[in-house]
């Protein structure tokens, strides 16, 4: 039960082994606030009314190792350690949100289990079944078999709230069934690098290992985000969770109601942010958008006819923003679904329509090769031919593409950020085959003093790079 966080973050579940000290709190000052800015009287009506439809979950199966064992990565965010599964049952959180029984919790959480017993307030156990789950959004819908006197709570609207807004998290941290802490919206649509989805609310309510899956609600009560993960160097809370907003979450659910999995549409496109350098060479009068790094094979992009360093500038008429907003946008998108890119090829501006597949979310891997040895250096870079093995791996066609193989200090090549084992497959435009190519484009850059665009093949993936002349060195 793993998901990728943050540096030292830890999924906000505990095993039911795992128990706290409780530390007596210190006394606070009951006295009116001498501000204009009044707080309210309390949440105790709201809990009272939501508490009900808050549930404890306890997952037996196979479970990863307690939280605070969890190991990650330094800075920036990665990909957890490794870390040997075992049989257990661990506790988490979750909320009831219809008649029929239905359980919202985290995937993390269920992931794994054999077997799924719900803790309602009162006390009572009842046994629950998988629905479905989405390992992307890490949401998970379970459903009671019991579901006589239940009581449920409702969606909120998450895109509404802004960063000082009350939040009340209600959950199991460590085992402790209805505990409620109080805090304020810190921040919307946070990326914590856990997937291509991330839209994360922070809060500093107080979330601990066993409130994975717990809601978050506003002070209306209602629930606007489904509570995921905490960012702490110690394991404790630290005034720093994320929540899954409802407006990601409601849409998920419903669709693991209806028929226990996601779907979501794709195109079948690497995408490439725009940096101001890249927006030069461009001719773009501005950031926003998205480049084509890359497209599939026999995708929805390549039947459409997209190609290599298109920009992406609109779908359905909507201003495209970043490579991120973008793949969240399609992923909503119905599957067989026909939308409308605006498209600037060549400084050109045109529309291409494409219908969408479905996607499969998954990975691929690239791999290296000791490049042979080589002295060209145009624009500060040592550059060599491309092994026949890397190219059939690569599926490059024959004579296509040069490998960087040393990367002069202080150089244009090293400010734009070029490093050895790039393949570089075209410059302004034209397919490099041999280092010629690349000087000649190169001196017409420094002639023209236009930052040169080079498409460049690195860890299975594809991207541009924007190699200004202003940094050639004298």
């Amino acid at each position: 039960m793993t998901l990728p966080l943050l540096r030292n973050a830890v999924s906000a579940f505990a095993l039911v082994s795992v128990f706290a000290p409780v530390t007596p709190a210190l006394a606070q000052d009951t006295g009116e606030t001498p501000n204009a800015f009044s707080t309210p009287q309390g949440f105790s009506d709201i809990v009272a009314a939501k508490s009900p439809a808050v549930v404890g979950i306890a997952a037996t199966g196979v479970v990863g190792p307690p939280p605070r064992m969890r190991e990650m990565p330094p800075l920036p965010f990665g990909i957890p350690q490794p870390q040997e599964p075992r049989q257990g049952t661990a506790m988490g959180s979750g909320f009831i949100v219809d008649d029929d029984g239905h359980v919202v919790t985290n995937n993390h959480v269920v992931e794994g289990a054999s077997e799924i017993e719900i803790l309602l307030q009162d006390g009572e156990r009842r046994e629950a079944s998988v629905v479905g789950t989405d390992p992307a959004t890490d949401l998970a819908v379970l459903k009671l078999q019991d579901v006589s006197g239940l009581s449920t709570v409702s969606w909120g609207d998450s895109d509404a709230m802004q960063p000082g807004a009350w939040t009340i998290a209600i959950g199991s941290p460590f085992g402790l069934g209805g505990t409620v802490t109080v805090g304020v919206l810190s921040a919307t649509s946070r990326d914590i690098r856990s997937g291509p989805y991330d839209d994360f609310l922070q809060t500093d309510a107080s979330i601990n290992s066993g409130n994975s899956g717990g809601p978050l609600f506003n002070a209306s009560g209602d629930v606007i985000g489904v509570n995921t993960a905490i960012f702490s160097p110690s394991g404790g809370n630290v005034g720093i969770g994320f929540a899954v907003p409802a407006s990601t979450a409601q849409e998920v659910v419903a669709q693991l109601i209806a028929s226990g999995s996601v779907q979501r549409g794709f195109i079948g496109v690497g995408l490439q942010a725009i940096d101001n350098s890249l927006a030069d060479a461009l001719g773009l009068e501005n950031t926003s958008g998205a480049i084509v790094a890359n497209v599939e094979p026999g995708s929805p992009a390549a039947s459409a006819g997209l190609q290599e360093g298109d920009v992406l500038l609109s779908l359905e008429g909507e201003q495209i923003e970043d490579p991120r907003s973008l793949t969240r946008r399609v992923a909503g998108i119905a599957p067989d679904t026909t939308v409308s890119f605006t498209v600037q090829r060549d400084g050109e501006t045109q529309t291409v329509d494409l219908t969408l597949a479905q996607r499969e979310d998954s990975q691929s891997a690239g791999g290296n090769d000791v490049p042979a040895a080589g002295t060209d250096q145009p624009m500060g870079v040592g550059l060599t031919t491309i092994p026949e093995a890397m190219r059939r791996q690569l599926g490059l066609n024959e004579g296509l593409g040069i490998m960087v193989q040393t990367v002069i200090p202080g150089s244009a090549a090293a400010a734009a950020g070029l490093t050895q084992g790039d393949i570089i497959t075209s410059a302004a435009g034209a397919d490099v085959t041999n280092p010629q190519d690349l000087i000649n484009a190169w001196n017409t850059a420094l002639e023209s003093d236009v930052p040169l665009l080079v498409r460049v093949l690195r860890s299975g993936g594809a991207l541009f790079v924007a190699i200004d002349p202003a940094e050639a060195s004298e």
